[in-house]
């Protein structure tokens, strides 16, 4: 599973999840750092990716555009990036099955 984080979220999580989320890329690695949420919705869907992001705007998206691209909305307040790590890293299976589901367009976690 692949995943894109969105700005939100420290960059610095691609080293801390590399080995459990190999492929994954942040939005300022890929030079969308100020893109709009439709260029990184874009991005995401041709690349394969799933949006990890703590904003709203793209839980609301994905609820109303479906699939692809998939969105995982992380919602835990404001806390170290280790935290977010920890939460995906122990949610893994979750998220696997998550990505398997063609139906499947969203989770929030936790």
């Amino acid at each position: 599973m692949k995943l894109l984080f969105d700005q939100n979220l420290s960059h610095r999580l691609l080293a801390l999840l590399a080995a459990d989320f190999p492929g994954s890329e942040h939005v300022r690695n890929a030079g969308l750092a100020t893109g709009s949420d439709s260029a990184v919705w874009s991005y995401a869907a041709a690349q394969g990716l799933t949006i990890v992001s703590k904003d709203t705007d793209f839980q609301q998206r994905a609820a109303r555009l479906g699939c692809p691209p998939k969105v995982v909305w992380v919602r835990l307040g404001n806390c170290p990036t280790a935290a977010v790590a920890a939460l995906l890293r122990s949610r893994q299976a979750d998220l696997l099955a998550f990505e398997a589901d063609p139906k499947a367009s969203f989770l929030s976690l936790p």
